[in-house]
């Protein structure tokens, strides 16, 4: 019997390997294009920040039960005063996951409220744990969707389950979601992180300041303590390496409260 003939379109090998990568690009850009569009989304509040912050309740309790455990022993070996540590950072982190979700939840309910053409405007994370799962979490305690553009990566769990499973997708290409996270984005927060959220901040201030992204949008940065114990931002202007003018690129914010009035009177006066 003579094997069957492969179309192109339905040949796998062809479409994994490196001369088709072209074509998986594309179907990264349009297949979510089109979901997005099905589902009516037009506009987005972005949150970004670290996949590590627990519920706060949990982080403490984690820490407090490890503590309870090692408190008889004399002296803590270097592998138990490691973990008492990491318990110790995830917990003091962990406040923000629970900012994260009353912020989310806020600005979901007012979103759906008004009746101008902010109106839908999205919850977006990156779709793992962490900030990301606090932000879908807040909208859904709202009864509102939020959208979910996750990564494969091979070290983090898959898109987290407070998301809508019609707005979740799972990229290959990281510059393929990156495009995603700011086409829709009225506004962003980022929230305490590491290299990969100091690269979404960074890689969407410089889009901004060179005029790439042709729009205001406002960027909040949660959480004063971090922000100015990480980066003094006016050494940049010190050192002549950007415009004082720059700086106004970005807000500093220190409270769920602070934060919503903020975003509110900024983008309903744009």
């Amino acid at each position: 019997m003579e094997s069957e003939i492969k179309k192109a379109y339905n040949n796998k090998e062809f479409l994994n390997g490196k001369e088709a990568r072209p074509i998986r690009v594309l179907c990264e850009l349009i297949e979510p294009d089109e979901r997005l569009d099905e589902q009516n989304v037009e506009n987005t509040i972005v949150f970004f920040g670290s996949a590590r912050p627990k519920p706060y309740e949990a982080a403490e309790r984690e820490h407090d039960d490890f503590e309870k455990k090692i408190s008889s022993s004399t002296e803590l070996s270097d592998k138990e005063e490691q973990n008492l540590n990491r318990l110790r950072r995830i917990k003091k982190l962990s406040k923000y996951y629970d900012e994260a979700v009353n912020l989310a939840n806020k600005v979901s309910k007012w979103s759906r409220s008004i009746e101008t053409n902010l109106r839908n405007c999205f919850i977006c994370s990156g779709g793992g744990p962490g900030i990301m799962e606090a932000a879908n979490r807040g909208a859904n305690n709202a009864g509102e969707k939020s959208i979910a553009l996750g990564i494969s990566l091979p070290f983090e769990q898959g898109v987290n389950k407070y998301a809508t499973p019609e707005l979740s997708f799972e990229f290959h290409y990281f510059f393929i979601r990156k495009f995603y996270f700011l086409y829709h984005a009225k506004a962003v927060f980022v929230f305490p992180g590491g290299f990969g959220t100091m690269d979404e901040l960074f890689e969407t201030l410089t889009l901004i300041q060179t005029g790439k992204l042709d729009k205001k949008m406002p960027i909040y940065l949660f959480g004063r303590e971090f922000w100015e114990g990480l980066i003094n931002f006016n050494q940049f202007v010190e050192w002549g390496v950007i415009s004082p003018n720059d700086i106004s690129l970005f807000k500093i914010v220190d409270s769920v409260d602070e934060a919503y009035k903020l975003l509110v009177h900024d983008l309903e006066s744009s």
